[in-house]
């Protein structure tokens, strides 16, 4: 009898504590796609620019508190993967909805990485695959496991037709060798803005809160 008491009221306290948890749980926004390019193609002023330009944008909305780092990639002596750079997870968009539990659910499960999740920083729906223009294009630089491509826009320091980067698409419709995926649908036709903007884009990258 005394073995049952106790086990009931280890399954309270778990109970207990797995309320208190969710809870104290941060669901404020911790991922959105940028509204607005950097302006200049793939040309973000390498990391460094782009990690800026998502700070300046959570900032707008009033999220601040937060490390924000842009899902991008670089190769070469210094390259990163952009998994590593985007901390465990969970991420929740600007309406608090689960976006990804963690690494390894937003690199391989994402179930919860559609259009309607995938929200800019103001809370609204990018345009993608059958909306006028389409701009499902995303700069990731990356492979679908979040490793660096070969594909960075020479480390997002150029806006040359020459080159390309690796594009996701958000909205997991449309062309390439993997249309539906977020990270790595294809790669662009170049560099510059007119190039990405020809491809289905329009500069765009993903922002995650550390």
């Amino acid at each position: 009898m005394k073995l049952k008491l106790l086990t009931a009221a280890g399954i309270l306290a778990l109970s207990s504590m797995s309320a208190t948890a969710q809870e104290d749980m941060d669901t404020s926004m911790g991922f959105f796609i940028t509204s607005v390019g950097g302006g200049d193609g793939a040309n973000l002023g390498g990391l460094v620019g782009a990690d800026a330009h998502c700070e300046s944008l959570a900032s707008s909305v009033g999220s601040n508190g937060k490390t924000w780092r842009a899902y991008l990639s670089t190769n070469g002596i210094n390259g990163i993967d952009a998994r590593d750079r985007i901390g465990q997870g969970p991420w929740y968009n600007s309406d608090e909805q689960l976006v990804a539990r963690n690494l390894a659910d937003l690199h391989y499960s994402n179930v919860n990485f559609t259009k309607q999740t995938a929200l800019n920083e103001q809370g609204n729906i990018v345009n993608g695959a059958g909306d006028t223009p389409n701009q499902h294009d995303i700069l990731t630089g990356s492979n679908p496991d979040g490793t660096a491509s070969e594909n960075t826009c020479n480390n997002w320091m150029t806006n040359s037709e020459d080159g390309s980067a690796n594009v996701g698409h958000f909205d997991r419709r449309g062309g390439g060798a993997i249309p539906e995926s977020w990270n790595a649908a294809h790669p662009s036709r170049g560099c510059g803005q007119d190039n990405l903007i020809a491809t289905g884009g329009n500069g765009y990258f993903f922002c995650f809160a550390q």
